[in-house]
Formats: structure tokens, sequence, C-alpha cells
């Protein structure tokens, strides 16, 4: 039903999405406190995390933000502001609240430089896929063949810990976790769709 691979001329034929949905940045604890109600009602959500470039060898800057997505919200929360709070690690260990990411090996390991935890609930799409005899990986490639359109990494090398995030790295950030989602849902429709034909 879906490409198993794609060609790199066949992406950039493609018309560009990104998420246009709320942002919300999180840089303080009280804001924080607040938002994470919110995100808590949701069962699945899109996951992803930036780290600042480093362009030495040798040289491995933490994580600076997490950004969660449902259909219509992105949460970018600064962790480099913030550091990782109880409720945060809460969610990152929860079972019963879905987090969809791509990549997701180099996000804990990343991830527990930064506080202690036993990650819970995700879901890897570079598996998920896999049962959908997709061969690409990448998130790029994942987004051209579930989605059918490209989305940009212009911003990927971009510095996440400066003092402020730019409106284009917040729809970089948003527009990652989110589409981690719309694939996830787009693949789980696909299994229905199928089973009904």
């Amino acid at each position: 039903m879906f490409q198993s691979e794609i060609a790199k001329e066949e992406i950039n034929k493609l018309e560009v999405r990104q998420f246009e949905g709320e942002i919300r940045v999180i840089e303080d604890h009280d804001t924080f406190r607040k938002e994470i109600r919110e995100i808590r009602k949701y069962e699945v959500l899109g996951f992803d995390t930036e780290t600042k470039p480093a362009f030495r060898k040798g040289v491995n800057n933490k994580i600076a933000l997490i950004q969660i997505s449902n259909s219509d919200v992105a949460w970018l929360i600064r962790v480099n502001k913030i550091g990782v709070p109880l409720e945060l690690r809460e969610l990152l260990e929860d079972e019963s609240l879905l987090k969809i990411g791509a990549g997701l090996l180099d996000d804990m390991k990343r991830l527990r430089k930064v506080t202690r935890f036993e990650p819970g609930g995700f879901l890897d799409l570079q598996k998920y896929v896999e049962a959908f005899q997709i061969d690409s990986k990448s998130l790029k490639k994942m987004v051209a063949i579930v989605l059918g359109y490209k989305i940009s990494k212009s911003q990927q090398m971009s510095n996440w810990e400066g003092d402020v995030l730019t409106e284009k790295q917040q729809r970089y950030a948003a527009t990652d976790a989110w589409v981690c989602l719309e694939i996830y849902n787009t693949l789980r429709n696909s299994i229905h769709i199928t089973n009904h034909e």
C-alpha cells in the first residue's frame, strides 16, 4: 500500500507542509505546571527533542528542547531553562500515555544524560513502519511516503539554546513532533481501511 523507498528527486517534487496549529513555548515552572495538566488529557502524542549542534569533535551538548504535540497544539518545553521537572519525568515513564517518535534510541540516550528515568509508553516509528513494508527510516522520507508531502529541515542545525526561539525554530520543532503523530494515525487508519475492503 505504501512505497518501501523514496528517492530524493521524488521528495523534492512534493509540497512543503508544516504544523499550522497553536505553539506554546514553556520556559518557566509556572507555565509548565499549568500546561502539563493539559498535556496529560491526551492518550497519544507526537514526541521529539532538539539539541544544540556541536561543531567540534568530542563536544556533546545536552538536550535543549522537548516537543510534545497533538493534532492542534504543540508544547515546546525548554529543558535547558527549566530542567526536567518531576511531572515531566513521570510523563516520560508513563506506560499508559503513548508517545510517538522517530529514532527514539538517540533521544532516550541524550535524555538520560539530563535526568534518570525509565522510558515508558514510547513507540518508535522506525520500527513501526516495518510492519507496512516501509524500508526508509529517516523522518523526512517517512513523511513523504506516508503523508505525501515534505517537511523543511532548514532549522535542524540552529542554536536551540538561544535566549529566544525564533518563529522558524518554533514551527520546525512543532512540525517534527506533529508529523510523528500524523504518520502513526495514517498508518493505523490504513489498517482499518484494508480490513474493511
